[in-house]
């Protein structure tokens, strides 16, 4: 018989309730993911406009979700090195800028991917 866990877990529906307000509050304080967000509507937009392929919607919503998720984190990072180190430190500056840089690097190859996908599409409309 297995022992059961010395801690309670909280509902299901309670984690999905902290992972949403971690989103909002990204959303509310941080101008990057605003801007993220802007272009996912603008290409989402555009993707319903061109009547784009599944096999395109697909790489679409995934660069997005990558992005996204990578701003998340980069945010949650961010705030647990400001936490643990509240004076400037050169290792607490590495680990902002290196995950800033990795949402950097996943913007512009999804920049890349997204004028790969799409322009196929415009030289049709000609």
């Amino acid at each position: 018989m297995a022992l059961k866990d010395s801690k309670k877990r909280a509902p299901l529906f309670n984690s999905f309730g902290f992972a949403f307000s971690g989103i909002f509050k990204v959303i509310k304080d941080e101008r990057n993911i605003k801007i993220h967000l802007f272009a996912a509507l603008i290409s989402i937009g555009l993707a319903f406009y061109l009547h784009i392929s599944r096999i395109d919607w697909l790489i679409l919503l995934l660069i997005i979700t990558i992005v996204i998720s990578l701003e998340l984190v980069n945010s949650s990072i961010e705030a647990v090195v400001d936490l643990a180190s509240p004076n400037k430190h050169p290792l607490a500056k590495k680990a902002k800028d290196v995950a800033a840089g990795a949402v950097l690097v996943a913007a512009i190859v999804s920049i890349i991917i997204g004028a790969l996908l799409f322009f196929p599409y415009f030289t049709i409309l000609r």
